[in-house]
């Protein structure tokens, strides 16, 4: 029930919109990398570990590949290749963001803000009406990426608590919570439905065409 601001109508500041915003992001957030948390522990990586990992990378994707490549004993390269691909859309994400951002705002706001850039907070900064201040992307930030990392710490520490049912369940709770934020805007754009429909056939084509 919860509606992303827009700024339309000054109903606070950029920073609170941000937490409002993040908040149910980072419940999201707190569901996957419970199950991330899990993963790591039964792999042999230390609860520490686990969390300095997601506090440093936040990429949902990218964790769970990255610590397949680590207990199998990659290499660097082998480490460099998947993550960069994984994670490539990212920057995609920063370019688009840029064109919107504050002109005003500084080099160092700009980095901060495409540190915290993920699927989910491109999504409501995204829905912000130019220009996107960096403050909105910091409150959404310091409420997601907690979420982030103490749901990695709690899943890390109680790994044999759960079924693997349960943790199955878990990683499926971030699709729920993108499909939130992207079906309203779909259904108020038709260009935002076009391209949203044009993404489905895309991944569908590249997961079942056998080329």
């Amino acid at each position: 029930g919860h509606k992303i601001s827009t700024n339309e109508g000054g109903s606070g500041s950029d920073f609170t919109d941000g937490i409002k915003d993040g908040m149910p992001i980072a419940l999201g957030y707190f569901a996957v990398a419970f199950a991330f948390g899990m993963t790591a522990a039964t792999q042999g990586i230390s609860p520490i570990a686990a969390s300095v990992i997601s506090l440093t990378n936040v990429t949902s994707a990218g964790q769970f590949a990255a610590i397949t490549i680590i207990c199998d004993g990659g290499t660097y390269i082998e480490m460099f290749i998947t993550q960069l691909v994984i994670n490539l859309r990212y920057m995609l994400m920063s370019f688009s963001l840029s064109q919107r951002i504050d002109e005003n705002a500084s080099l160092f706001k700009k980095s901060v803000c495409a540190f915290g850039i993920t699927d989910e907070i491109f999504g409501i900064s995204s829905a912000r009406k130019a220009p996107l201040k960096p403050e909105y992307m910091y409150g959404a930030m310091c409420v997601a990426i907690p979420g982030w990392v103490l749901g990695t710490v709690c899943g890390a520490c109680a790994k044999d608590l759960l079924p693997a049912m349960m943790l199955s369940a878990l990683g499926v709770a971030i699709y729920g919570m993108f499909l939130a934020i992207i079906i309203p805007p779909a259904t108020e754009d038709t260009a935002v439905l076009k391209v949203v429909i044009g993404a489905m056939a895309l991944a569908s084509a590249f997961k079942y065409i056998p080329v």
